[in-house]
Order: structure tokens, then C-alpha cells, then sequence
């Protein structure tokens, strides 16, 4: 005969459960730590940065601006000095940066 008989194979394969979830907790865990965690971390200085912000501060808005804020308006919004009588209005969240208060100018006449 040429064809050989086929046998059942016995019940095995029982690292299955466990075992086999162990990559994907693994692949989780390094994603934590080095995306969603450090990412979170930013989410929150960034959110006490913007609550902090006082009549002022300069900072520097999200599409490059950089302005001084001369007047908190509510949670939301700030209005922001960008030049000499030029003011605008911006939502509190735009702001990426703080840089401080502004050195106070020096009149040196004589």
C-alpha cells in the first residue's frame, strides 16, 4: 500500500491560555511606558501651565505668536497683547509656552 494510515493526534497545545496572552500584556506594557505615560505627563504640566496664567506673562500661542497677556477673561479665554494697542482674544489652550513676565524697560535719559 502507498498510502499510510492517519492517526489522531493526542490532546495537547495546553501552554495555550496563558502563555499565549504573555506577548500581547508585554506589547502593552512597553507602550505605557514609552507613549501614553510620558504623553499624559505633558497633557498635565501643560493644562497647569495654562491655569496659571496671570495678567503679564508673555508667552507664545500655537501658531508662533508671541504675545503678553493683558487680561484673563475667564477659564477659556485670555486676551493677548501682540503689539502696542493690539489686542486679541485667544482660547486659553492655544498657549504652548509661558516665558515669564517681561523685563521691565529701562529709561536711561539724562
Amino acid at each position: 500500500m502507498f498510502i499510510s494510515e492517519a492517526y489522531a493526534q493526542t490532546a495537547g497545545g495546553g501552554d495555550g491560555g496563558l502563555m499565549g496572552l504573555l506577548p500581547f500584556v508585554l506589547i502593552f506594557v512597553v507602550f505605557y511606558f514609552l507613549l501614553i505615560r510620558p504623553q499624559q505627563k505633558r497633557a498635565k504640566e501643560h493644562k497647569s501651565m495654562v491655569e496659571a496664567l496671570k495678567r503679564g506673562d508673555k508667552v507664545v500661542t500655537s501658531g508662533g505668536i508671541v504675545a503678553k497677556v493683558s487680561k484673563v477673561i475667564d477659564d477659556n479665554e485670555v486676551e493677548l497683547e501682540i503689539a502696542k494697542e493690539v489686542k486679541v482674544r485667544v482660547i486659553r489652550s492655544t498657549i504652548t509656552q509661558v516665558q515669564g513676565k517681561p523685563a521691565p524697560a529701562n529709561d536711561d535719559k539724562k
